[in-house]
C-alpha cells in the first residue's frame, strides 16, 4: 500500500478519494505506457514508408542536432533506423511491465529521441507563425502542434523511468 492508498481510508473528500482509486489500479501507468507503445509502434511503421520518410525531411535536415543524420544514411534508410528506435522503445517498455530495467532503459531512449525532437520546435522552418491581423505574437502551426506532442512524450519517458525504476527498486529490496 502506497501512501496515496493510506490516504484513502483516511480521506473524507471525494477527489482525494477518487485520486487514490486511479493511483491503486495503476491507471496513469497503464495509460501512458499502452499509449506510448501503441503511437510509437505506429509512428515507427510509418517512418518506414517512403511517405513518412519524405514526411521528416524536413525536420530532421532543420534539427540542430541530428541535422547530419540524413547525410550519413539517406533519407530513406535514415527514416527506417528512427523508426527501429521508435519500435525499439516500444518493445524495452511491454519487456520492462516484467523486467523494469528494460523499461527504465527504454525511458533513457525516449527521453533521449524526445528531447532531440522537441527542439525542432523552434528550428522547423512553419512552426511558429505569425498570424494575419495579431500584431506581436507568434502561435505554433498544426506542424508546430504535432511536434509539440514530443515534449509531453519526453514527459511520459521521464514519467516511466521513474516508474519502472520504482519497481525494479522493489524487486532488488525483495532478493
Amino acid at each position: 500500500m502506497n501512501g496515496l492508498s493510506k490516504v484513502r481510508v483516511k480521506a473524507e473528500s471525494g477527489l482525494v478519494q477518487l485520486a487514490a482509486w486511479i493511483d491503486e489500479r495503476k491507471i496513469a501507468f497503464l495509460v501512458t505506457s499502452i499509449g506510448m507503445i501503441v503511437m510509437l509502434l505506429w509512428a515507427g511503421s510509418f517512418k518506414m514508408t517512403r511517405p513518412g520518410a519524405e514526411g521528416i525531411i524536413p525536420l530532421v535536415s532543420n534539427s540542430p542536432l541530428i541535422w547530419w543524420h540524413f547525410k550519413v544514411f539517406g533519407p530513406y534508410v535514415g527514416s527506417d533506423l528512427i523508426g527501429l528506435t521508435e519500435w525499439l522503445y516500444a518493445l524495452l517498455i511491454i519487456v520492462g511491465y516484467f523486467k523494469p530495467k528494460a523499461g527504465i532503459a527504454g525511458g533513457l531512449i525516449g527521453v533521449v529521441m524526445f528531447f532531440t525532437t522537441s527542439t525542432m520546435l523552434m528550428t522547423t522552418p512553419g512552426a511558429i507563425i505569425s498570424v494575419p491581423g495579431i500584431h506581436g505574437m507568434r502561435y505554433m502551426s498544426f506542424l508546430g502542434l504535432f511536434l509539440f506532442k514530443d515534449v509531453i512524450s519526453l514527459g511520459a519517458s521521464f514519467y516511466l523511468i521513474s516508474y519502472f525504476g520504482k519497481k525494479a527498486i522493489a524487486l532488488e529490496k525483495r532478493s
